[in-house]
């Protein structure tokens, strides 16, 4: 009996063509974006993954059923040593996003090419997938970055499965804005003083930090998230939404508008206690951009 060479259906290379063409915007500014899928890329912060997580209104595990290779003309923005694929998979579970997101769904993803220069074969392999719906186009879905789905383990499903419940929490930290307010008080002793500093949220809510120096004592600092400005506030868990907000979206230093004096020392003090929260908290450390 003579076999045939199984071959992808044209049906899916003209549907490939038409999502190329409607993402084609949407992958143009982030074609760039590090892969997962590469053997040397790191594995994602907690800080790639918060931010995976808010671009996305569906974060879904899905396991891919079939795989086509958008043609090169048909891909803009494709980086170079990449392929665009189209992919048709199979739902497992929706961890965010409307749970009749049905069995199947399809999007476009970027990958590294393999060392013979072909797309891996990601047939049966397991993903998170974060992403948007497509409108008009049900069982379509539009990843917020190219690469924006990652190989499915247990310990990554924990993750994001902590974070999507930490954003959804009724008290989880706004989104900040910038530093608008910003006043240090010199005390009656030498080296001691306290400097507050009113943070800029989306929503309005009142955000504020304190710094508090006294003599012979380590400076000490906390946030509070409410309307009370409070001395007792601690500063926020590493691997947290609280710490996430400050460490990733302070601004870098104060600005000039910011300050609520006009004297030198209250100012200078004020952007030393400034530094000094930044330092605290350290880097905002991503593997994606």
């Amino acid at each position: 009996m003579k076999r045939h060479r199984r071959r992808t259906p044209s049906i899916w290379l003209r549907a490939a063509a038409a999502s190329a063409t409607l993402a084609a915007c949407a992958f143009s500014g982030a074609a760039n974006a590090q892969s997962a899928l590469a053997a040397s890329a790191p594995a994602a912060t907690y800080a790639d993954l918060v931010g995976l997580v808010e671009a996305a209104e569906v974060v879904a595990e899905v396991a891919v059923k079939d795989q086509a290779t958008v043609p090169a003309e048909r891909a803009p923005g494709l980086a170079v040593g990449r392929a665009r694929l189209y992919l048709r998979t199979q739902t497992q579970r929706v961890l965010k996003g409307p749970s009749a997101l049905g069995e199947s769904v399809s999007y476009l993803a970027d990958v590294p090419l393999g060392a013979k220069g072909k797309p891996p074969k990601l047939r049966k392999q397991a993903f998170i997938v974060f992403a948007n719906a497509v409108p008009a186009r049900p069982g379509e879905l539009q990843l917020v970055a190219p690469d924006a789905q990652l190989p499915l383990d247990p310990m990554l499903e924990e993750r994001v499965r902590a974070i999507i419940g930490q954003l959804a929490a009724r008290d989880a930290p706004p989104r900040i804005t910038g530093v608008r307010d910003v006043i240090s008080v010199a005390g009656n002793l030498a080296g001691e003083s306290e400097t507050q500093m009113f943070v800029g949220t989306a929503g309005g809510a009142p955000v504020s930090l304190t710094v508090l120096r006294r003599p012979n004592m380590d400076p000490t600092w906390g946030v509070s998230w409410s309307e009370i400005v409070d001395q007792a506030a601690k500063p926020p868990e590493p691997g947290t939404i609280a710490w996430y907000r400050l460490a990733c979206f302070l601004p870098r230093k104060l600005g000039a508008d910011a300050f609520l004096q006009s004297d030198t020392a209250g100012r200078r003090r004020a952007e030393a206690d400034y530094q000094f929260i930044l330092d605290q908290l350290g880097p905002c450390e991503r593997t994606r951009h």
